[in-house]
C-alpha cells in the first residue's frame, strides 16, 4: 500500500496533496504467475506532504498447490498491512538544483491469517513488522528517476508464508531499487529489484524482479503492467508471469 513501485515503496508521500493539503489513493493489482495468483488492493492516504498513512489486503491464492499440498485447490492465505512513512527531508521533484534525495523512513505491520499454517511449515510467527528507509530522486532533465531502499525484515515471501523461520528467524537488511525511464508526460518504462531473505528450510526464496511500462492519462489515474519473475514460491520454481494494477487518486 506504501506509495512507489510495484515491488518497493519510493520515498515519496502518496497523493497528490502538497504541504498543505491531504491527498489519497486507492489501487487494484493482480500479479499471475504459473502456478498462484495474487490480488492485492488498499488505500494511501498523504498528510501534508510529511505523513503517510496505508493498507493494503492481499489474497494469494495457491490454486492446483494447494490440493497437492493438501489444503485444497485455491486455498488462499490473506494478510493485512497496515503502513506508516515519514519524510524526513528533500522533495524529490522540486528540488532539482541539488542532488540531495527525498528521505523517508518506513514501517509496514503484517497480520497473516493462517498461523496454523505457518507455523507447520516452520514460520515462527503469523505477524511481524518491516522497517525501512527509502530515498528517491527525479531527474528531470535526464527523465529519470532512482529509488533505492533498505529494508529491514524478517518476512517470508513478504509475510505470505509468516515471519522468520527454522533457517533464519533474525531480522534482515535487504536492498531494493527502481529505475524508472519517462518518455513523456504520460508514459514511463523501468525496472525494479527486491532482495529477499530465505528463512525456511521447507521453502527456498529467490529475489524478485520486475520490467514494467506505466500510464498516467492524467493525474488521477495511472494504469502498470509488468513482468514479474518471483523464482522459487513453496514447493514451485521459475515462477513469472505478469503484473496488473490500477491507481486513483487526488
Amino acid at each position: 500500500g506504501a506509495a512507489g513501485g510495484g515491488l518497493t515503496p519510493w520515498a515519496v508521500i502518496g497523493g497528490y496533496g502538497t504541504s498543505s493539503q491531504i491527498g489519497a489513493n486507492a489501487f487494484y493489482t493482480r500479479v499471475n504467475v504459473q502456478d498462484y495468483h495474487l490480488d492485492d488492493y488498499g488505500a494511501t492516504f498523504g498528510l501534508f506532504n510529511r505523513v503517510e498513512l496505508s493498507f493494503a489486503q492481499q489474497k494469494f491464492n495457491t490454486e492446483d498447490v494447494g490440493a497437492a499440498l493438501g489444503l485444497g485447490r485455491g486455498f488462499t492465505i490473506q494478510q493485512n498491512v497496515f503502513g506508516l512513512k515519514v519524510r524526513l527531508f528533500g522533495d524529490a521533484i522540486l528540488d532539482q538544483n541539488t542532488w540531495m534525495p527525498e528521505v523517508s523512513v518506513g514501517i509496514q505491520h503484517k497480520q497473516n491469517d493462517q498461523a496454523g499454517l505457518l507455523h507447520a511449515i516452520g514460520a515462527k510467527s503469523a505477524t511481524g513488522n518491516d522497517y525501512y528507509v527509502s530515498a528517491t530522486k527525479l531527474f528531470l532533465s535526464q527523465s529519470l528517476l532512482v529509488d533505492a531502499t533498505l529494508r529491514f525484515t524478517k518476512a517470508n515471501q513478504i509475510g505470505i508464508l509468516g515471519f522468520g523461520g527454522d533457517k533464519h528467524n533474525g531480522y534482515q537488511a535487504e536492498l531494493e531499487g527502481s529505475v524508472a525511464y519517462l518518455l513523456n508526460r504520460h508514459l514511463a518504462i523501468g525496472a525494479e529489484y527486491r532482495q529477499k531473505p530465505d528463512n525456511l528450510n521447507i521453502a527456498q526464496e529467490d529475489d524478485w524482479y520486475d520490467a514494467f511500462v506505466a500510464w498516467a492519462p492524467n493525474k488521477h489515474v495511472s494504469l502498470t503492467l509488468a513482468y514479474a519473475n518471483l523464482g522459487n514460491v513453496v514447493i514451485k520454481s521459475h515462477q513469472h508471469g505478469v503484473y496488473a494494477s490500477v491507481q486513483v487518486g487526488f
